[in-house]
């Protein structure tokens, strides 16, 4: 954002102009949804307390009660927010807890994205006053860019205190801790202000992480034409277990609604008649040893692979893997296939190739990956390196990072997707779509957005069987916008 600031201050609009912008857009969001109360602006020494200093005269101007507090003194602040400070008739006062009583809106102009270290000092006094009158209902703030507290840069708690926003107002693009948790929960409802910043200076940015949406790989999603057949649209093996045989059979139920042309189960013989039973689509095929499997990748059309739902844990579960990442076949590796390798990653990171998704929860991340700590952007893109793999990282805040860097933050998953064989549709629609040919990461995005979706429209109640049989609407939905 400092150097989009920067490029549009190049291209000719002044800093002042631009933050004039931005306390107009906050007053804007403001008078739409409150009526006059008695509002707190809380500025701080920087640029977010000079869009404080906007938006308090706006709002005394619109006939509000106002009162103002900065974090410092009014001769210290320099540039634009020093020419705002001017422009604000009324007294300034200090930080102080007790301004708090009484107000019905806090405007948090105090950091914004910007802030690198803990709250502390007066900062921290105030800040925890004002979430106190949150907790009583007493008043409700609204977020300068960033809530006070929160890392813009990875949403995560600078410590363990930050302020948890009704509304946040940010201009130009959304931030990485807008759409990680908790910075996603902090900021409640996020509105995206345009200020004046040409779009064109996304360009000189090299922006490298993206927030999940079709707008990102629409264009690579497959689609049947009058020359499709069930072979060009490939054929997906699930491995299953022979005990826990739900999560294969969600899996492949997944696989063929998304769109693979065929379908394949591979499982021990005594399993096989309950993946029969499960799907009159669903082909099944017996694998009850290593050399079995090998003989069914020796079929060119058996394009992607999935194994690792419900297969259990064990060496055969390890040989397994290797032998289909020497197949070199577009592969996901979920569940048990990533919890075998705990003990010995570096052996399966070896033998990666191209091709390869591995779709991570925490607890199996951290098996994988002990070493690699920080907030989830920056670990999934270390182990995606590491890995040479796609890495998904799951949970309520998925990241899809691949090992150059290039990483998408998906933020549409409700929390009801929290159930029992949610993942394992996930790793069939991946595996679905790799079938396809799209290409990994795309494929990971689009399955990770998709089963958001799915959990949206399905709502409060859903199972994990639900999930497959509503993809055609989402995907009737999805073709008739692009």
């Amino acid at each position: 954002m400092y150097k989009a600031d920067a490029a549009a201050m190049a291209a000719g609009i002044s800093g002042t102009t631009l933050m004039e912008n931005a306390g107009q857009a906050i007053f804007d969001a403001i008078v739409a949804r409150w009526s006059p109360c008695p509002v707190l602006v809380l500025c701080g020494p920087g640029n977010n307390g000079g869009d404080g200093f906007v938006v308090a005269r706006l709002l005394k101007a619109a006939g509000w009660a106002v009162e103002l507090a900065l974090l410092g003194e009014v001769s210290r602040l320099t540039g634009d927010a020093a020419v705002h400070a001017k422009g604000w008739q009324g007294p300034v006062s200090s930080f102080d807890p007790l301004l708090v009583d009484g107000k019905a809106l806090i405007i948090d102009a105090v950091f914004g994205a910007g802030l690198s270290r803990p709250l502390e000092g007066r900062a921290a006094m105030v800040v925890r006053a004002v979430n106190r009158a949150v907790e009583e209902g007493a008043a409700e703030v609204v977020a300068v860019d960033v809530p006070s507290g929160i890392s813009g840069d990875s949403g995560t708690e600078l410590g363990d205190l930050s302020l948890k926003a009704k509304l946040t107002v940010t201009f130009f693009r959304p931030k990485i801790g807008h759409k990680l948790l908790p910075g996603r929960d902090a900021a409640g409802e996020l509105v995206v202000a345009d200020i004046g910043i040409p779009d064109d200076v996304l360009a000189g940015l090299k922006i490298a992480c993206h927030l999940n949406s079709p707008s990102v790989w629409h264009g690579r999603f497959p689609r049947r034409t009058s020359g499709s057949h069930k072979y060009t649209a490939g054929h997906a093996l699930v491995f299953g277990g022979s005990e826990m045989t739900g999560a294969a059979r969600l899996a492949a139920r997944a696989a063929l609604r998304i769109g693979a042309g065929l379908v394949s189960v591979a499982a021990a013989p005594k399993a096989l008649q309950i993946y029969a039973l499960s799907s009159a689509s669903v082909i099944t095929l017996a694998s009850e040893s290593l050399q079995d499997a090998e003989n069914l990748l020796r079929d060119p059309r058996k394009n992607a692979v999935l194994i690792g739902p419900g297969f259990g844990l064990g060496p055969e579960l390890r040989d397994h893997v290797l032998t289909i990442l020497r197949r070199q076949r577009a592969t996901v590796l979920d569940a048990d296939a990533l919890g075998v390798f705990g003990p010995d990653p570096e052996n399966l990171f070896k033998a990666i190739g191209s091709n390869v998704v591995l779709t991570p929860h925490d607890g199996e991340f951290g098996q994988l990956f002990p070493d690699i700590k920080g907030d989830r952007l920056t670990r999934a893109r270390a182990a995606a390196e590491r890995s040479g793999a796609i890495v998904v990282l799951k949970g309520s805040d998925s990241v899809i990072a691949a090992p150059d860097g290039a990483a998408i933050i998906n933020a549409n998953a409700p929390a009801h997707l929290a159930t029992a064989g949610s993942g394992d549709v996930l790793a069939g629609l991946i595996t679905g779509l790799l079938a396809q040919a799209m290409p990994p990461f795309e494929a990971a995005a689009a399955a990770v957005w998709l089963h958001g979706e799915l959990g949206s429209r399905l709502g409060v109640g859903l199972i994990s069987e639900d999930l497959p049989e509503a993809v055609p609407g989402a995907l009737n939905s999805l073709f008739a916008r692009f």
